[in-house]
This record gives C-alpha cells, structure tokens and sequence, in this order.
C-alpha cells in the first residue's frame, strides 16, 4: 500500500505562480536596489512553505515541504472525502492565495474556517478531526490516498 503521494501543481496554481513571478520581476526593475531584497524575500518565504507532497506514516500525516516538514496527528479524525473543488469562493485569512501552493487558512460557506495544503484544487481531499478544523490537502491520487489512509487507521499497527 502506498504511504507518499506527490503533490502535483494545478493548471491555476500554475497560473497564478507565473503571472506572479513575472509582476515581482517587473517590480523589481523599478524599485530601489534594497527594495528588491523583500521581493526576494516573499518568494524565498513562499518557496519555503510550499507543499511537495504527504507521507502517511503511523497515524501521522506529514506535509512534505522543502527540506522539512508539517506533522498532523490524525488521532482525532472522524471522516475523509474527496472533494473536488472544495476551495472554490474561498476567503483567505491568513497564508498563501497561490504562490507555489494554497498554504493557510482559508474560509467558505461548506467547511466553515479550514487549513490548506493545496497544489492542485481539483483534487482536493478533505480531512474532518472531533475535535479540530478540517484540513484540505491534494494528493496525486486522492483515491489511492483516502483507501491508505483509511487502511492506516484500521490497522494502527
């Protein structure tokens, strides 16, 4: 059974970093020489959180980012669903809208305030905890990670 999944980019999340990039390059070339260095500073900061991929791994989930990661402890979790799309009309509060991922919290009338690890909105799994806010995440293969994650559960051993 398969424990790590890829987090592949989205056609939008695609998108969005480029267009971004391009208009902080733009930025850049109009702006004092010490401006640049915070430009510089939110792609280092938003490469840094990007997400790389998820590890399921004795009742933890890990968000792979570069070079270090994010632990979630699914003890307390009640369901998963695959739900495509489930960040559409999102409102983010606090993270991340698109810059190598759709990192942070975020809102929306169907799953109330939730945290994102997000590359690719149109696989979108969502994880439901007792006694927390639900988590979105997108596994390469949403499918193939809700059966791993569910066998996981099952068999703690």
């Amino acid at each position: 059974m398969r424990h790590h999944f890829e987090a592949p980019w989205g056609s939008r999340l695609t998108l969005i970093t480029l267009v971004v990039m391009l208009i902080l390059v733009g930025v850049s070339l109009l702006v004092p020489v010490w401006s640049r260095y915070l430009l510089l500073a939110i792609v280092v900061a938003s490469a840094a959180f990007a997400v790389r991929g998820y590890r399921l791994e004795d009742g933890i989930l890990y968000i792979l980012r570069p070079g270090w990661s994010t632990r979630i402890d699914l003890s307390g979790l009640t369901h998963v669903v695959i739900a495509p799309e489930v960040m559409r009309w999102s409102l983010r509060l606090f993270g991340n809208g698109g810059l190598f991922s759709y990192t942070g919290l975020f809102h929306n009338r169907r799953l109330g305030t939730y945290r994102a690890y997000v590359t690719d909105q149109r696989r979108t799994v969502v994880l439901h905890f007792r006694d927390a806010r639900p988590v979105v995440l997108s596994p390469d293969d949403p499918e193939a990670f809700v059966h791993a994650l569910e066998a996981m559960l099952a068999d703690p051993a």
